[in-house]
């Protein structure tokens, strides 16, 4: 009886691959992770992961980020509701000991787990095929009879350069090699002027550079060392081969490093787009509902930053129900002329309590719909509603009321305005309309609750100035920050959505460094991303190293606006 081939398959994301793959009889996915950087994970990748009943990892930053991609907690994170389940974590770089795997122990870890058969995907970094121990560990897996997939990704040679602003190739130089500084190279080969990639440097970079110049190669050759490349940690060191030894350890840089040697190098000058981001790097504090804050997030992300979301508030039904229950039979009965949204959370409140007596959207026929900002409507139109009446100038309960038209008899049949909103709202809005001649039913849609204080670690980096920035989308959240956290440090740059906010900060003593002209999240984002760029260019113009806020504290601090 001859045994069957055991097929490799190096396709990624071909219209006849599945989400998961074939696990009759074991099945390893050997899947490259790239440099670092999430954001590079192939359309398979990620459909692998998500399939997967045990994932293999190799670095330290592979069992975060595959929890990031499912929405599962950190293994010491308290969760309020039951978890969900993801797949279980296997450290294929480390045995039980502590001590790190030979390529033997690495194949007979990923062995093991295909024989239990189960969906098993081997996180490799970089790209599985370039000078890693993938292959070995395949061909273990097809001796074994276990069918194997590899999955393309992102390898350090080619995603960090890029990531530094170095192209490996130009008009003048159309040749690369690629090559690993931990093995032994006869570099008298390359004394020419081809653009070298070297890999596992940072310890013989001497060596390497000397021999290099024995070889023939101008002292003067350009040479770039980028650290943690494609992460928020990355630094780039250029100098040349005369001098990117000493100059390297001057910078500190630490493996993992690539680096770049060939004329290629000085593209970096005008090419370099990730550590350039306004906010590169930097730490910042997200105060957040448990639901909300994805978007503002993400957008800091875009921007360099790496932020942090700390709970602060938790949205919660209202302790007393029946006054809700009344005005939405009351809407449903037309006893409202007018309903007002004030916030998302209010548009979501009464959509759940629709949902709960089977309403739809057709109980707003014949009743006017206003919303406090843009945002609101758009969460209006996504439940095929649209709002009459939106603040063309300032989106906010003043805005509103300087749209808001007077109550006439005559036109309006009916003077009542239903008002849902959070617990903690202000007056304002109510004494607005009824000195504009409406009478409002003001009801209590949900309630806003402090949320548990965070973890010590992150308590003692809001005090001592371990963030750089903060930002505040509410007055509520600046009260609860500093209720459960406590006061950030003055070098922290303090960022508020509005002038509410920003005064609720100033009355908690803190000084508003950031004010968003218009009370939306992404303008106040791309605020303090100007005032991120702005303190950047003053920086260099001074001949000053850029830091941020965090490594220094400034003597004078300044108040920015966004226009």
């Amino acid at each position: 009886m001859t045994r069957s081939k055991t097929k490799v398959s190096a396709v990624a994301g071909s219209a006849e691959s599945k989400a998961t793959a074939p696990v009759a009889r074991g099945w390893v996915s050997f899947v490259g992770t790239g440099p670092g950087d999430p954001g590079l994970l192939t359309l398979r990748a990620v459909e692998l992961i998500r399939g997967a009943d045990v994932v293999i990892t190799e670095a330290p930053n592979h069992e975060p980020m595959v929890r990031t991609l499912l929405g599962l907690p950190a293994p010491d994170q308290e969760v309020d509701e039951e978890p969900v389940t993801g797949p279980r974590f296997v450290d294929g770089g480390f045995g039980e000991d502590g001590q790190p795997l030979t390529q033997a122990g690495r194949s007979k870890v990923v062995v093991r787990e295909a024989k239990k058969q189960g969906a098993v995907v081997r996180l490799i970094t970089g790209d599985p095929f370039l000078f890693d121990s993938a292959p070995e560990e395949a061909r273990a897996c097809a001796k074994a009879g276990i069918g194997v997939e590899i999955v393309p990704g992102v390898s350090s040679a080619l995603g960090v350069p890029a990531y530094a602003g170095i192209p490996l190739t130009d008009k003048s130089n159309r040749g690369v090699t690629v090559l690993s500084g931990a093995d032994r190279v006869d570099w008298s080969r390359f004394a020419d002027d081809r653009t070298l990639v070297v890999l596992s440097a940072v310890g013989p970079i001497n060596e390497v550079a000397e021999a290099l110049l024995t070889a023939g190669r101008p002292a003067d050759t350009p040479v770039a060392m980028t650290c943690l490349g494609t992460t928020t940690d990355q630094q780039t060191c250029v100098s040349t081969l005369g001098q990117v030894a000493a100059d390297c350890r001057s910078a500190r840089i630490v493996p993992p490093a690539v680096t770049v040697i060939g004329d290629v190098v000085a593209h970096r000058q005008a090419l370099s787009w990730f550590e350039t981001k306004p906010l590169f790097g930097w730490r910042v504090l997200v105060p957040r509902t448990k639901e909300q804050a994805g978007g503002l997030s993400a957008r800091l992300r875009g921007h360099g930053a790496v932020p942090e979301e700390v709970p602060t508030i938790s949205v919660e039904p209202p302790r007393n129900p029946l006054q809700m229950d009344k005005a939405v039979r009351g809407l449903v009965e037309g006893r409202y002329e007018w309903i007002a949204f004030t916030s998302i959370n209010a548009v979501k409140a009464v959509r759940e309590k629709f949902e709960e007596y089977g309403l739809d959207a057709r109980a707003f026929s014949g009743l006017k719909i206003a919303a406090v900002g843009e945002k609101t409507a758009a969460a209006i139109a996504a439940w095929g509603l649209r709002a009459d009446l939106v603040p063309t100038g300032q989106q906010s309960a003043a805005g509103l009321l300087e749209v808001w038209p007077e109550y006439d008899d005559l036109l309006d049949p009916i003077n009542r305005v239903f008002l849902p909103r959070a617990d903690i709202a202000t007056e304002n809005l109510v004494a607005g309309l009824i000195d504009l001649g409406w009478e409002c039913d003001d009801v209590t849609a949900y309630r806003t609750v402090r949320a548990t204080p965070p973890p010590a670690p992150t308590r003692e980096a809001i005090k001592t100035g371990k963030f750089d920035a903060v930002v505040f989308t509410s007055s509520s959240t600046v009260r609860n920050l500093v209720g459960i956290a406590g006061k950030p440090h003055p070098s922290t740059i303090i960022a508020a959505i509005g002038p509410a906010t920003a005064k609720t900060a100033e009355e908690h003593g803190l000084r508003v460094d950031v004010l968003a002209a218009t009370p939306d999240v992404e303008v106040l984002v791309d605020a303090l991303a100007d005032f991120g760029a702005a303190r950047r260019l003053a920086m260099l113009e001074a001949g000053q190293p850029v830091t941020k806020p965090s490594e220094r504290k400034p003597s004078a601090r300044r108040k920015a606006s966004s226009k």
